[in-house]
């Protein structure tokens, strides 16, 4: 009877088990769109497709880097006009689309043409860039009243600001799939990045690159329907990461308003090749750093833009070079403070001269630095063993890195801030440098001698250190979005293989200094400024296919009375030979505007005392 049972009952579920087979075959048919006309929508596959979605980036979720005060220098929210495809669809009305464009400030044709055209998502763009335009509240509301299909005002982040110039020292950020698969391999591997994700390319942005890339984008979708139009009630749905710790916050040394003082200047005296550094004379932090040819981070390679951040580079310094054998000659006993020279215009040999044609006649070693004789140097630089020369400029940092670094950083890496910094150099090779020639040449700041104006900066900084060097610093600290510290990145220093200056030579180099300014070379450039200044101009004669050519330096201090507070280096490059050296003029410059923020503090902290 049992077995009767168990026979029936196998013979049911067989059953259901033929039954439910037959209506998922024919559920797969009606799938894969073979039903016919009887079908209500065709095939289920139709129906599949009902709800599709288009995704436009809104932000990349990198970290943000701002100057010493909290402002931004990158990442900066803007209210952007976006559109997503309209498939051959109407937009809307013609009258709104022209409305629309007439406060964009461009013809209608141009906007439909744009909104015609997409295939992907996409945000308006300011004229001439690749940066999002940052809506007016009028064009907020026009937008917003026009209904276009697939158009929206949404938040979206420009890495850039418009408000002011791109800063070399911060770099851009590029797609580059090979470098990101080269250095994010087990990210990639593991899905948590794409070789389509942007990349430092250089400055902040390429050596803080790994610490800043952040953990996910913040993305927009429309959800639409078949025939690509918007769902009710769906719209646009947002997704964000909802950690919150990131991004990151990246708070450099830098000043925004002190690097519109040095774009100001240098822009007031027309240079479009140089570099100029503005350090804290307390530890060498970088509070200014600027670049000439400007920086496009939006397009590398523009016409009249160089990526290449040349306060970085090293370049032949001329006569301020001269500080550097000044020490040496003390250094090395091969002179006194109050040995009398003479020149008479010519060395002698070597086909070298003095810049006075007609000589400086007889001169203490104060007047001859702060008259920048070539003939003293020359003889300085000759009666020394060339190794002195070496030693004193790694002494004063020269010839070596200096830019702030560790070996193992908080994530156990080693991190360069400063990663396109050039350490230059003084000889070529010991053997050349036992040369009489050589080492003349190399006495006055030429043949092989290369310096990058960061480094000739902080050798200002190092002697009114009395001879100790720092290593120039570019971020203070990272926290999290939070505001919870992350690390801190102190201040280090930065000493020599060989120790340091003696505090009395570099004491002489402050004295030497001063008297360029008040009787020698940047007397009548630095006259009247608002502060009591010191320093060293220098001419760098260009040798190979740029003869007739000079680069211009000036590096130097200020106050030059009580406490400086700030080291300078300015470098005009590629200029004709003759030409008057306005270098001291643009250092002059920069000082009195960093003395005319200095009184507007002071003037804002009294009316704030008042209340």
């Amino acid at each position: 009877m049992s077995r009767v049972w168990a026979i029936r009952g196998l013979h049911v579920l067989l059953f259901f088990a033929i039954l439910f087979g037959v209506e998922g075959a024919r559920l797969a048919w009606l799938q894969l769109g073979f039903g016919g006309a009887h079908t209500m929508s065709g095939s289920l596959i139709q129906s599949a497709v009902l709800q599709r979605s288009d995704g436009l980036l809104l932000d990349t979720g990198r970290g943000q880097i701002r100057d010493r005060n909290g402002r931004l220098i990158t990442g900066v929210s803007v209210q952007s006009l976006a559109a997503f495809p309209d498939d051959g669809m109407m937009r809307g009305r013609k009258e709104d689309v022209e409305r629309l464009a007439s406060s964009l400030g461009v013809k209608a044709e141009e906007l439909d043409s744009w909104l015609t055209e997409l295939r992907e998502p996409e945000v308006w763009k300011e004229a001439h860039s690749t940066r999002a335009l940052h809506l007016s509240d009028e064009q907020i509301g026009i937008a917003e009243s026009a209904k276009l299909l697939g158009v929206a005002v949404l938040p979206f982040r420009n890495r850039y600001p418009a408000d002011f110039t791109p800063i070399h020292a911060i770099g851009y950020v590029s797609q580059h799939p090979e470098r990101v698969r080269k250095i994010y391999e087990k990210q990639i591997s593991s899905h948590h990045m794409d070789v389509t994700n942007t990349i430092g390319g250089s400055g902040l942005e390429k050596s803080m690159d790994r610490l800043i890339q952040g953990i996910a984008p913040t993305t927009v979708i429309q959800i639409t329907d078949a025939t690509r139009r918007p769902l009710e009630g769906l719209g646009l749905r947002m997704a964000a990461p909802v950690n919150p710790h990131f991004p990151l916050q990246v708070t450099t040394t830098l000043d925004l308003d002190f690097q519109h003082v040095v774009e100001k200047a240098m822009n007031k005296y027309g240079i479009s090749k140089g570099a100029a550094v503005v350090l804290d004379t307390q530890n060498a932090d970088i509070m200014a750093m600027v670049s000439l040819p400007r920086l496009n981070p939006y397009h590398i390679g523009a016409e009249n833009t160089d990526e290449r951040n040349r306060a970085l580079i090293a370049a032949p310094p001329g006569s301020i070079f001269k500080t550097v054998t000044l020490a040496a000659a003390l250094e090395s006993g091969v002179t006194t403070w109050d040995e009398v020279f003479h020149c008479d215009g010519h060395y002698g040999k070597y086909g070298l001269k003095c810049w006075r044609e007609e000589g400086h006649g007889a001169l203490t070693l104060e007047e001859a630095f702060a008259e920048s004789c070539n003939v003293v140097f020359a003889e300085l630089a000759e009666r020394m063993d060339p190794a002195w020369i070496q030693i004193t400029g790694e002494r004063l940092g020269l010839g070596r890195l200096v830019g702030w670094s560790t070996e193992r950083f908080t994530d156990g890496k080693p991190l360069r801030l400063l990663g396109e910094e050039q350490a230059g150099s003084i000889f070529l090779d010991r053997t050349s440098a036992q040369d009489g020639g050589v080492r003349t040449g190399t006495g006055i700041g030429q043949r092989d001698v290369r310096v990058t104006p960061l480094q000739a900066a902080n050798m200002i900084v190092s002697i009114l250190h009395n001879g100790k060097v720092y290593a120039p610093r570019l971020v203070k600290n990272i926290r999290y979005a939070d505001g919870g510290l992350m690390t801190s990145l102190s201040v280090q220093g930065a000493e020599s293989n060989y120790g340091q200056i003696k505090p009395r030579t570099a004491a002489l180099l402050r004295k030497g200094m001063q008297a360029v300014v008040h009787k020698g070379t940047a007397s009548k450039a630095l006259e009247g400024t608002a502060w009591p200044l010191a320093g060293k101009s220098g001419t760098a004669e260009l040798a190979g296919k740029q003869k007739a050519r000079n680069d211009q330096w000036f590096i130097g201090y200020g106050p030059a009375k009580g406490q400086p507070r700030y080291a300078i280096a300015v470098l005009i490059e590629d200029q004709p030979a003759g030409l008057r050296n306005r270098a001291a003029s643009v250092f002059g410059e920069i000082m009195d505007g960093l003395y005319q923020l200095e009184q507007q503090a002071l003037t804002a902290a009294a009316r704030a005392g008042e209340r």
